[in-house]
């Protein structure tokens, strides 16, 4: 197993939407509220986009309920011409892994799907959170 690169995503990024999630049962309302917001973009509302950025938002928001300690908070942020899914969770201790050579159904394939999808990967920690972040053109 191999961690993502830390690295604090843009600093000049601009908040659209914000969730906090408690339960594995919110997802698929987090995906729905995902999908309409980015519908708001006029440069990024394209079928293929929105639904690569609710496939990674929903597989960080799923590691952060499994892995990190509530609550998990997804942020829908954009700088320039990029979207930027930023999801957190308040466990300080775990670093995010890479599963490399996981058989197919082992789990462990978010962060795989995360950077097949995105255009950048990375983490980094804050005074009291954990963030996974993914960006993608928009």
């Amino acid at each position: 197993m191999t961690s993502l690169r830390v690295s604090t995503p843009f600093p000049a990024a601009s908040e659209l939407r914000c969730w906090t999630l408690d339960r594995f049962g919110e997802l698929r309302g987090l995906r729905a509220a995902l999908r309409e917001a980015i519908a708001q973009v006029p440069a990024a509302a394209q079928d293929d986009l929105t639904d690569k950025v609710a496939v990674v938002a929903t597989e960080l928001a799923t590691n952060a309920l499994r892995h990190g300690l509530p609550p998990t908070e997804v942020r829908l942020l954009r700088q320039d011409d990029r979207l930027i899914i930023d999801v957190a969770d308040h466990d300080l201790e775990a670093v995010p892994r890479l599963a490399e050579g996981r058989p197919l159904g082992a789990g462990g394939l978010g962060l795989q799907l995360t950077r097949t999808f995105a255009i950048d990967v990375g983490w980094y920690m804050t005074e009291d959170a954990k963030h996974v972040w993914a960006s993608f053109p928009g």
